[in-house]
């Protein structure tokens, strides 16, 4: 059975998205945007993980979110859930404003680095859990670091790879404070994970992001 924080924060991410599908000015208002932040809207960083670009971009964040959300209560419970989440979320953006915090016209949206976070929280804790039945956790979780700083480095598409990586990474850190033993239990894990880590900041201080 879905946990009630899960149903409460799905709900509340719907709602807020629905106001945004029909009030473009409100959408605005909220969004992330580099310019706005830093002329002291912060709020923005917080709000623009409850916003939604359509219909399909909201479903395929609350499904996943379904989907990872009750292994991360089963081990870590409501508080530590949210936790993952709103650290991972409020990562995201600071990872995204960082990168691109000369770029002022810069816009995103969506929940998608505080799903990525759940994500990877579920990845320490039950690294052998398949995704789509068939991939493994871990597998999947490498993979998609590994592809996000590829993104964030090609800028071919719309997608926040970014706040993605910036999500994951907040997922990895709350986690293993969380639960500190995975160093020990899962000490392989941690330390594959960290490496796409260490990669983006090579990348970053040589100047190829």
């Amino acid at each position: 059975m879905i946990d009630l924080v899960l149903i409460v924060v799905m709900a509340i991410t719907a709602l807020v998205s629905f106001k945004g599908f029909n009030d473009p000015y409100f959408l605005r208002k909220y969004d992330f945007h580099v310019g706005s932040i830093r002329a002291g809207e912060q709020i923005r960083m917080f709000s623009s993980g409850f916003l939604h670009a359509d219909l399909q971009h909201l479903m395929l964040n609350m499904l996943t979110l379904y989907f990872f959300g009750p292994l991360v209560v089963a081990y870590l419970g409501s508080v530590g859930f949210l936790l993952v989440y709103f650290c991972s979320l409020v990562a995201g953006s600071l990872l995204t404003l960082y990168l691109h915090r000369n770029e002022y016209s810069y816009r995103a949206l969506g929940a998608s680095g505080a799903i990525m976070g759940v994500v990877f929280s579920a990845v320490l804790l039950q690294p052998d859990a398949r995704v789509n039945f068939i991939i493994p956790a871990w597998i999947f979780g490498l993979a998609y670091m590994l592809f996000s700083i590829y993104g964030m480095r090609a800028r071919r598409d719309n997608i926040g790879h970014t706040a993605h990586f910036g999500g994951a990474v907040g997922g990895y850190l709350v986690t293993l404070i969380r639960m500190p033993e995975l160093l020990q239990t899962e000490l392989w894990l941690v330390l594959l994970l960290l490496a796409p880590i260490v990669l983006l900041f090579v990348l970053y201080k040589m100047g190829k992001l």
